[in-house]
């Protein structure tokens, strides 16, 4: 078993990473990969800060969808739009690129296209449309915390179970979890996912709601593998919006 500074050190260099923190790490922090068991961690800090940003503005009296947006620009500008950034690219490469060599071409491009554009569009619009529809603000505080700690409890199976495509890049150089620091993080991310859920909802809507946005992600997972034969950073970035959008809208509908 890790010691506390091991630990320690793990969620620092998971929110290092996933955030623009100014996260202090040692001369030689540990790989990527050692620490993604705490990737559901960063998520909880991520989905309060969009809840108490919806919460203020509510207060101050704006519109739902405004609150909504404003709340998903704050979690956004917090982690550097790191997986949007990621949804746009893959949105891009799947849906522009005519093979694999060309998918991953364009997927590496810094320039947006048409199709990232619209999955940007799509993102936002379906999490704002979703939290301004919720019948309290409680729930949606809830729903933003849960879906936070979820969606990146998913990432590090991903990089368990499908192979870097790339020979250098983000995903590369992170390394591969081990099988039980995968398995640590999705069971974190269901825990804290579920029981942030089951005081509004109950336990059966929130396990069926963390399953649906697990599904989500694998789903992403799935055409990955099948377009590009494995997974790149970007990929992981639109696992983590696949399972965060399944999961609001869930909500929505169970609320």
């Amino acid at each position: 078993m890790a010691s506390k500074g091991a630990w320690w050190t793990d969620i620092k260099t998971a929110f290092a990473f996933l955030t623009r923190l100014p996260v202090r790490l040692p001369g030689s922090p540990p790989p990527l990969a050692e620490a993604a068991w705490a990737f559901p961690l960063v998520g909880l800090p991520v989905g309060l800060t969009g809840g108490l940003v919806l919460l203020l503005f509510a207060w101050i009296g704006l519109h739902p969808l405004a609150c909504a947006l404003l709340a998903l620009a704050a979690q956004a500008w917090l982690t550097g739009a790191l997986h949007e950034d990621g949804l746009a690219d893959v949105a891009d490469g799947f849906g522009g690129g005519a093979d694999r060599t060309a998918k991953l071409h364009i997927m590496r491009d810094s320039r947006i296209g048409t199709f990232g554009v619209l999955a940007l569009v799509f993102s936002v619009g379906l999490r704002a449309a979703a939290l301004a529809g919720y019948l309290g603000l409680g729930v949606a505080v809830f729903a933003l915390v849960a879906a936070g700690a979820a969606s990146r409890g998913v990432l590090p199976m991903v990089m368990f179970v499908l192979p870097a495509v790339r020979d250098g890049g983000l995903s590369k150089n992170a390394g591969t979890p081990k099988a039980g620091d995968a398995v640590a993080a999705l069971i974190i991310g269901w825990a804290l996912g579920v029981a942030v859920l089951v005081p509004v909802l109950g336990f059966e809507a929130a396990a069926g709601i963390w399953f649906s946005s697990m599904a989500a992600a694998a789903f992403v997972a799935w055409l990955a593998k099948r377009r590009i034969g494995g997974q790149t950073g970007d990929v992981l970035g639109a696992c983590q919006q696949a399972a965060e959008i399944t999961m609001l809208l869930a909500v929505g509908v169970v609320a």
